[in-house]
């Protein structure tokens, strides 16, 4: 082909293995001292599969608790711990870095024709980071826990509690600049490290995806490191900052929290969007309809997630006006969400689908996702969100976004590229039985929710009325369903490592720079630097040529 890049195969002698980013060092020096940035994405994703466990497993334990109303499996005290883990470890320590720490780490420098990060030292440095703050937060577990919820409202956390506060304040805000340095690497990389010939407009959406989250990182992710150090002055040094005894406002809090955390939803559901676009183009042969709209969508949804917070706070006392104008901007950010789900749609449309595991997850996102989507517009609107406030109504949305949306596409994506990053398949069949598994799962477990937050059944509250036990039995039920299915894919990719076939160089017959390059590929991704005289998602041309 035209422009192809050449020949990456590089000069493997026949009687062993050729050389890859995997086999070039085995000593675990060579890993936790790696700047290789695809080593890099597995060591992120060792310690966010840890943390994804652990988080799941207190999540576990509190929907055994809701299965009877009369709270008789923990205390108060127990449940309100529990659910603040689950929130903090699932939020900060797998949403928030899991598609960008993974996928973005491996895949970035491979899709532009870079070598590696533009700095692979404070990639690795990242990394540590993130995993020192996760080691605060597994320090509070095991010393009793935190009971203030993951938001952290003062003054209670500030004054009141007296749990491990600190502790865990100290871990998130280790981990925000893990999540700084992420956004900082991604985007000199993706500005100044491009091959020849990879234009903006060549790039995949996947890069335009973290691109976009990675602005929001660098711009966000400070206001929240000031707003714990902040609480962290009251705590400590009894500052009255947002404690009304001590001349403090608390709803100065919510302000600050939200202005970063409402953007933090668009860190972990852009990168997702990024997988998904990949994905339906790959399965369904087809560029992705509206490629550029679908590319200034995500830049969009980075700028105008900055100005929503204030629905979180309808609540609050804010004025009528404040939460008008809030209730605008928050329908008006499901604009450019809703083009790329119809564009993804009309990608599928007389595509030549092919339903391996990674389009099974990513159609479970295009009808998860949506159904988030839209009851998102029901929290935005003044009059309803009134009612359904801290129910579980908010809970069923919140879990349809970050777990219907993200998960999801997280899954389908490690699908997608684990034959790249290990060089082996997985038992197909097994893989899409779990994806199916985990769709069923996940809407007894929330579907439910929407239907309890409705009626009027508070969240965070580990005693509730009888009329509301069906309902929570049958979500109890879906997560049990949901949890098993989330151990198949541990399972058998761990058992692929091993007994998988070995994967081609390109497994799906897909177009782009990764799938030009060996599987798994070298240390230095290309034997020489790519040129690129192709568009993206070029699948009329014949699939054969995709091998360069």
């Amino acid at each position: 082909m035209t422009g192809e890049i050449a020949s990456t195969t590089g000069a493997a002698l026949p009687q062993h293995e050729p050389k890859n980013y995997l086999n070039a060092a085995w000593t675990v020096r060579s890993w936790l001292l790696t700047v290789d940035h695809k080593r890099i994405g597995l060591l992120y994703l060792a310690g966010i599969s840890f943390f994804f466990l652990l988080g799941g497993a207190a999540a576990v334990v509190f929907r055994l608790e809701l299965m009877t109303p009369q709270g008789d499996l923990v205390e108060a005290e127990t449940y309100n711990k529990l659910f603040t883990l689950h929130g903090i470890i699932m939020i900060f320590f797998f949403l928030v870095p899991g598609i960008p720490g993974v996928l973005g780490n491996f895949l970035v420098p491979i899709m532009i024709g870079a070598r590696d990060m533009a700095f692979p030292k404070l990639n690795l440095m990242s990394w540590y980071l993130f995993m020192i703050g996760g080691c605060f937060t597994l320090y509070v577990t095991i010393s009793g826990g935190v009971d203030t919820g993951w938001t952290f409202y003062t003054p209670y956390s500030s004054t009141y509690s007296n749990t491990y506060v600190m502790a865990t304040a100290v871990g998130i805000f280790i981990t925000g600049f893990s999540s700084i340095l992420t956004g900082l690497n991604f985007i000199v990389t993706v500005h100044k490290m491009r091959c020849p010939g990879m234009t903006w407009f060549r790039l995949p959406l996947f890069i335009w995806a973290n691109y976009a989250t990675a602005l929001i990182m660098v711009l966000g992710t400070p206001v929240l490191a000031i707003t714990i150090l902040l609480v962290a002055l009251e705590r400590g040094l009894g500052i009255g900052i947002f404690d009304p005894r001590l001349g403090g406002d608390p709803v100065l809090f919510q302000h600050l929290f939200w202005f970063y955390s409402h953007p933090a939803v668009y860190i972990m559901v852009l990168p997702a969007m990024g997988v998904i676009s990949e994905l339906v183009a790959a399965f369904s042969r087809n560029r992705v309809f509206g490629y550029k709209l679908v590319a200034f969508a995500s830049l969009a949804i980075a700028v105008l997630g900055f100005l929503v917070w204030g629905h979180h706070m309808f609540v609050s006392g804010q004025s009528l006006y404040a939460g008008m104008v809030f209730s605008v901007l928050s329908m008006l950010i499901a604009i450019p969400s809703a083009i790329k789900v119809f564009n993804w749609a009309l990608t599928l449309w007389r595509g030549e689908i092919t339903f391996h595991t990674p389009l099974l997850y990513a159609l479970g996102f295009l009808g998860l996702f949506t159904i988030g989507g839209l009851t998102g517009l029901f929290l935005a609107t003044l009059g309803v969100d009134v009612h359904v406030h801290d129910t579980y109504f908010v809970v069923a949305h919140f879990h349809y976004v970050m777990v219907g949306g993200t998960v999801m596409a997280y899954l389908g994506g490690i699908h997608y590229w684990w034959p790249k990053m290990t060089g082996r398949m997985y038992p197909e069949g097994w893989a899409r039985f779990s994806a199916v598994l985990v769709f069923v799962g996940f809407n007894l477990t929330f579907f439910p929710q929407f239907i309890l937050g409705y009626l009027g059944m508070p969240r965070r509250y580990h005693v509730y009325d009888e009329g509301f036990q069906v309902l929570n039995v049958m979500s109890s039920a879906g997560a049990s369903i949901l949890g098993i299915a989330y151990l198949f894919p541990i399972t058998y990719l761990i058992w692929s490592l091993k007994y998988g076939e070995k994967a081609s160089a390109n497994p799906w017959n897909a177009v782009g720079l990764e799938w030009m390059t060996p599987s798994p590929p070298p240390t230095e991704n290309f034997t020489e630097t790519p040129i690129v005289d192709f568009e993206a998602y070029e699948y009329h041309r014949n699939p054969a040529d995709a091998h360069g």
